[in-house]
């Protein structure tokens, strides 16, 4: 069996090729890619470069291939045609297994982000492969708890709670399912918050009072325009919170602690080692 893990070189897929170490994939059945293969080697486990606008690399690297870990794209507005590709050479490859890490309630959400997600698992489904899409929510490590300590937390999300969950659960789920190797639908998150239950557990870890401000979308794109962000990037973010009001990014727990086989990691664990 090989286990070919893209996007290996950033921290999801990073984490992810640990956690099946950790779980007792032999380290010479799995494959880990990415565009800098020098930050992996470390790993222990055979390393390729592959990126995800060169398709002959990418069909190279699946010949052969069991499973495939498939780590979206970190460039938003390119990641159709990359997916494309991917989607393509893991179809030419034959993989008995392709999990691709999505976005959650993908088939249902208005999200702006949700759009290529979207288009991806259609692609998938399409193909024909066995899969297995990982609808993640929210990561902790999204919110910069430094900052928000020193400037209280600033959001569009209202009571809406957001299913976050640290990024290294997210990444040992998608290892523990590709082990598992169930063609399956995961809506994956933690037990979930409202941005004011946020801003109170730093609060708390803090030791300092910290306030949670909720704004309407307009006014925190403004917001965060204003604090440096692109406007594009910020048109994103207002949006995510905007649906998150909605309950776009909750999803609960019961699938990811089904995958990990304990429960997720809890917000003040991100808080404290932030800070």
């Amino acid at each position: 069996m090989t286990i070919v893990v893209t996007g290996a070189t950033g921290p999801f897929g990073r984490h992810a090729v640990e956690s099946l170490l950790a779980r007792g994939v032999p380290a010479d059945q799995i494959v880990a890619t990415g565009r800098q293969i020098d930050k992996i080697k470390d790993l222990g486990v055979r390393t390729e470069r592959a990126d995800y606008e060169d398709p002959a690399a990418l069909r190279a690297v699946f010949d052969g291939a069991e499973k495939v870990l498939f780590v979206s794209s970190s460039e938003p507005g390119k990641r159709v045609p990359q997916h494309r590709n991917v989607v393509e050479a893991a179809t030419a490859a034959g993989v008995s297994l392709l999990a691709y890490t999505s976005i959650a309630h993908a088939d249902t959400s208005d999200l702006i982000l949700a759009g290529e997600h979207q288009a991806t698992e259609q692609m998938i489904r399409e193909s024909g492969l066995p899969h297995v899409l990982l609808r993640n929510s929210w990561y902790y490590e999204n919110y910069d708890f430094a900052g928000v300590v020193e400037n209280g937390l600033f959001g569009a999300s209202g009571d809406g709670r957001i299913s976050a969950a640290a990024r290294g659960d997210l990444a040992e789920a998608a290892a523990a399912a590709l082990i598992k190797g169930e063609p399956r639908v995961y809506e994956l998150g933690g037990p979930g918050f409202t941005l004011a239950d946020l801003a109170a557990q730093v609060s708390e870890v803090a030791g300092r009072p910290v306030t949670y401000t909720d704004l309407s979308p307009e006014k925190y794109a403004e917001f965060l325009v204003g604090v440096g962000l692109p406007e594009e990037a910020a048109a994103v973010i207002s949006d995510a919170d905007r649906g998150a009001a909605k309950g776009a990014l909750e999803t609960g727990p019961a699938d990811l602690e089904e995958l990990l086989g304990r429960p997720a990691t809890p917000v003040s664990d991100a808080i404290r080692a932030a800070l």
